[in-house]
C-alpha cells in the first residue's frame, strides 16, 4: 500500500509541475502576465505621422496645383502639381521676407482657409507662399518679364506717372522693354554713368541701375 501510494504522490507532483509549465508557456506567448503590463515603449505620434505632403499646408518643398486665385496642394508627383514652395512665411508680403529673386509668384494664404487644415483646428495661419513653376516658362528669372520683384537683368517701360512696370526683355510681352536693370546699389551715387533710370528693388541692395535699350 505504502508504495503505491508514493507512486500516485509522484504522480501528482509530476501533473502538477507540467501544468505550471504550461502556464508560463501560454503567459509569455499571449503577453499577458502576472508581472503586470508590458514595457513595451509606445509608438511616438510624431513617429508615425506621414511627411511631406499634408503634414504643413504648403510648406517649402511641396507643390501646388495649378491657379494662383483657387488653388489646392498637391503631392509633387502628381499630374496636377504646377508649382513649388521655395519660400513660405506667416503675415503679408508687405510686412514679411521678400521671396527669393526668381520666384515665379506668390500665393497668398487667408487666415481662415477652407482649403487645408494643419492641426484640426478649422483654421491656417495667415501667410504666403513663394513658388516657382515646375516647368518653364519662368517670369521670375532675370528678363522673364514677371514675378514678385524686380532684379538685375529685368526690363521695365514707363507706365506713367513716374512709375515702372517690368516686361518680357525679349519683346513677347504686351509692352515693349525700354529700360533694362544692368546693377543693384545701395545708393544712386554708385549707379554707372550710363543709368538713365532708377529702380526700386528692394533687400539689402534697394537701387537699380537701368540703361536705356
Amino acid at each position: 500500500m505504502r508504495d503505491r501510494f508514493s507512486t500516485g504522490v509522484v504522480c501528482v507532483l509530476l501533473a502538477l509541475l507540467a501544468a505550471l509549465l504550461t502556464g508560463c508557456t501560454q503567459s509569455a506567448a499571449g503577453g499577458e502576465s502576472d508581472e503586470g503590463p508590458s514595457t513595451t515603449a509606445p509608438v511616438s505620434p510624431s513617429a508615425t505621422r506621414a511627411s511631406g505632403f499634408g503634414a504643413v499646408f504648403l510648406a517649402v518643398d511641396e507643390c501646388s496645383s495649378f491657379g494662383k486665385a483657387s488653388f489646392t496642394e498637391v503631392p509633387c508627383t502628381s499630374e496636377r502639381a504646377a508649382a513649388r514652395v521655395v519660400a513660405r512665411h506667416d503675415g503679408t508680403p508687405a510686412g514679411g521676407p521678400p521671396c527669393p529673386a526668381t520666384t515665379d509668384f506668390v500665393l497668398h494664404i487667408s487666415e481662415q482657409s477652407q482649403i487645408s487644415d494643419e492641426d484640426g483646428d478649422g483654421a491656417v495661419p495667415q501667410g504666403y507662399a513663394c513658388m516657382r513653376n515646375l516647368e518653364p516658362p519662368h517670369p521670375g528669372d532675370p528678363g522673364g518679364g514677371g514675378g514678385p520683384r524686380t532684379i538685375v537683368g529685368d526690363c521695365v517701360y514707363g507706365s506713367g506717372s513716374g512709375q515702372v512696370r517690368e516686361t518680357a526683355c525679349d519683346g513677347t510681352g504686351a509692352k515693349k522693354p525700354q529700360y533694362k536693370v544692368v546693377k543693384a546699389v545701395t545708393e544712386r551715387s554708385r549707379c554707372p554713368l550710363s543709368t538713365a533710370l532708377y529702380v526700386q528693388l528692394g533687400g539689402a541692395q534697394p537701387v537699380g541701375c537701368a540703361r536705356p535699350l
